[in-house]
């Protein structure tokens, strides 16, 4: 192996891939208008797109199974005076949008039943607006549906106001008041909180029902605008910004604190960056205004972690993200991008995970939000807050109806291998008590012999390679960790001086030492990895360092044991040869005593 090791990830080879001409929306007449937004909507029915109209503003809605080139004349949405700068569909019912107007209005529509673009009429008849939002003084450049409560709308106006409006009534119910322009905006996943951007460069996150700022602070410190988008279920929000040497930058920030989390510098290119989150994958996407490339994150432990980049040559200026129960689940589609490509057409791109296999894939699908709220406009106005329900994907999978899982519902996580039972200490024998007889000893299990040893450290390390060098096949390279410092191989011990012979002890010998069991034959861990210092070892995370520490734990004991095996031998030995030396053939219960002492030097060799 090389020394070193990367993050997993289940979406590490996410990659995304264009659509042919024929399979985009082509003949399109996108806005020019120099406003910055996004251009385009869509959900998992329509496409919504600001269109460069004649006689005031219009926008198009395109049936995303309308592909190819469309007709010339396509019925629009009509109704305001001045061009059409921002639409967003409402998130529960995907036939109703709002749309924002240089002319201070926002206007509800729903999109007609059967709706197609190609009719057989010479003239196709415009849709014209259930509903008008009037309260603005001056353009309103944004509009935001509530993702948790049923037709709550915000609307970021250039009268340096937010209005929150009940679409249902068609009253404005609350009023955030900035001292500049409002350059973006996004809601938190409750719809409770709202942060922003604005031309003064501070980043405000309100407490929308008292209609105030629970907290403020500075932002990027560029010239250039700012765009924000909330991570969902998380405390946290993103923000794309410039340095004030105009390099874009990433942010990451906590609520309350003026200090980001981390700022990381992306590139010098002078487009703005348009922030997408994708909160069933923890993913986020930037795509950047004016040029071709989309990168793509993984947020983890107050990082985000770069997972790949889309290139291409074609620029965009405007982009929308698919809402997630939109995706394909059986191409393994995690997310789907709209772009414009030169004002003239709209292209899919798709981002999958390269698997082939023949069943759902549900660690790379967990549930998302569904098409109802988690409470109604009423209950949001009363004070109350709740989660969507979600959806789980497995059931589109099959082909039936969405089936609906608890908003907080985590999927089940894999239970843990048990850790192995720590090895039994030998108990000392009690001092008043005597020693045990050799008959005694000799009815336990002998020591393992240091063939025996070294073959079961031999097989444990080899299993330990054989499953890295299988985990290896799966890991990726998008992140580099530094190799770990070799620790030194286990130092030599130094045996104490074996202890004198006695001339009138004859007292058998402890026998606790032969009769201590190897503890590894006593009790093997689960997992082991090589010993520290091979060639060959995988970089160890913290349960390999665990299981290192075992083993040489294990080889401590053992050197130690045959240690004092080796002195007691030696001490038998010596008082052996000093009894026949001294007394010859000596009397008969002298060389009894020498037998004795034979037959514990022979049991000790063995």
């Amino acid at each position: 192996m090389s020394g070193r090791f990367v993050r997993a990830s289940k979406y590490r080879h996410v990659f995304g891939k264009s659509s042919r001409r024929e399979f985009c929306y082509d003949n399109i007449r996108i806005s020019r208008n120099a406003w910055d937004t996004n251009l385009v909507k869509v959900n998992p029915e329509y496409l919504s797109v600001n269109w460069e109209a004649s006689g005031g503003g219009a926008f198009a809605v395109i049936p995303l199974g309308e592909k190819g080139k469309l007709p010339d004349v396509i019925p629009l949405f009509r109704g305001h005076t001045a061009a059409v700068l921002d639409t967003d569909w409402n998130p529960f019912n995907d036939r109703l949008i709002a749309s924002a107007s240089e002319d201070g209005k926002i206007m509800i529509w729903e999109v007609p039943q059967g709706f197609t673009l190609f009719t057989d009429a010479e003239e196709p008849t415009d849709v014209a607006p259930v509903s008008k939002l009037t309260g603005h003084s001056r353009k309103v450049g944004q509009v935001l549906f509530n993702p948790a409560a049923e037709n709550i709308l915000a609307s970021a106006s250039g009268d340096f106001s937010i209005k929150i409006w009940d679409v249902g009534t068609g009253s404005a119910v609350h009023a955030l008041k900035h001292p500049d322009i409002v350059q973006s905006l996004s809601w938190n996943a409750n719809g409770t909180m709202l942060v922003t951007t604005s031309r003064d460069k501070k980043l405000r996150v309100w407490d929308v029902r008292q209609e105030r700022p629970a907290h403020e602070g500075p932002g990027h410190e560029g010239a250039k605008n700012s765009r924000t988008v909330w991570l969902g279920e998380h405390n946290r929000f993103a923000t794309t910004g410039f340095s004030r040497m105009s390099d874009r930058q990433l942010a990451l920030w906590e609520p309350g604190n003026n200090t980001p989390i981390l700022n990381t510098t992306l590139d010098s290119i002078s487009g703005v960056c348009m922030p997408f989150w994708d909160d069933a994958c923890n993913c986020l996407y930037l795509a950047g205004k004016g040029d071709g490339n989309i990168r793509y994150f993984e947020y983890e432990n107050d990082k985000f972690e770069f997972l790949s980049e889309y290139k291409s040559i074609e620029p965009q200026r405007g982009i929308a993200f698919l809402p997630k129960r939109g995706v394909n689940v059986h191409e393994n589609e995690v997310m789907r991008a709209y772009k414009t490509v030169n004002d003239s057409y709209i292209e899919p791109i798709s981002f999958t995970v390269p698997r082939r296999a023949e069943t759902f894939q549900s660690d790379i699908f967990p549930p998302a939000s569904g098409a109802k709220p988690g409470v109604s406009a009423n209950e949001w106005l009363s004070g109350k807050a709740g989660l969507p329900p979600k959806i789980d994907f497995e059931s589109i999978y099959e082909g039936n109806a969405p089936v609906e899982v608890p908003a907080d519902y985590q999927p089940p996580a894999a239970a843990p291998a048990p850790a192995p039972a720590p090895a039994p200490a030998p108990k000392p024998a009690p001092k008043n008590e005597p020693e045990p007889a050799p008959a005694a000893a000799a009815a336990q299990s002998p020591p393992p012999t240091m063939k025996e040893q070294n073959r079961s450290i031999a097989a444990i390390a080899s299993k330990y390679e054989d499953e890295a060098e299988a985990d290896d096949d799966e890991t990726s390279s998008f992140e580099e960790i530094t190799k770990p410092t070799q620790r030194s191989a286990i130092p030599a011990r130094s045996e104490p001086a074996a202890p004198s012979p006695t001339k009138t002890t004859f007292a058998p010998p402890p026998q606790a030492a032969p009769a201590i069991k190897s503890p590894i034959h006593a009790s093997a861990p689960a997992t082991a990895a090589p010993v520290s210092g091979s060639s060959n070892s995988p970089t160890a995370g913290p349960g390999v360092e665990t299981t290192l520490e075992e083993i040489k734990q294990l080889i401590e004991t053992q050197t130690k044991m045959i240690s004092m095996q080796g002195q007691k031998i030696s001490h038998l030995t010596e008082e052996v040869d000093s009894l026949k030396k001294r007394v010859g053939s000596g009397t008969q219960d002298q060389s009894e005593r020498i037998r004795q002492l034979e037959l514990e030097l022979e049991e000790l060799r063995s």
